[in-house]
């Protein structure tokens, strides 16, 4: 890529509304986001799941997060009429699509960063997978 390009790892100093690399990076690249995706591939989660998978993201944070990715249909939002209310988020179909990179992340940092997340199963995998792996 030219360095015109990149500013610094990770900025993309000209977005190219063409390029579907581009424009997947603007949607997944938000600090968060792909943690949230990757939780959500587990199955349906309430917002205080979340919260407490992703230690350190603020509510507020979580919020946002959750919003600009409803916004853009990578996850829904059910509301139970229940007092007090229960709001249960979920990956759509497009969402899911992403599982691809959640899985190349995977392994890309088991194979060449040395991480290991050996309790957490493949993205998209049911639950129990991680509990059979181990």
């Amino acid at each position: 890529m030219p360095p015109s390009r990149i500013a610094s790892l990770g900025k993309v100093s000209a977005m190219d509304d063409t390029c579907p690399v581009c424009k997947t990076a603007e949607i997944v690249c938000g600090k968060w986001t792909l943690l949230l995706i990757r939780d959500l591939a587990e199955g349906r989660s309430r917002f205080c799941e979340l919260e407490r998978s992703l230690a350190g993201i603020s509510p507020r944070t979580l919020s946002l997060r959750l919003r600009a990715l409803e916004e853009e249909g990578i996850i829904e939002r059910e509301m139970y009429p229940e007092v007090p209310p229960r709001v249960e988020y979920q990956l759509t179909e497009k969402g899911r699509a992403l599982m691809p990179i959640i899985d190349g992340m995977r392994t890309y940092g088991a194979q060449w960063l040395g991480a290991d997340c050996g309790d957490l199963a493949p993205a998209g995998a049911p639950v129990d997978a991680a509990v059979a792996a181990a």
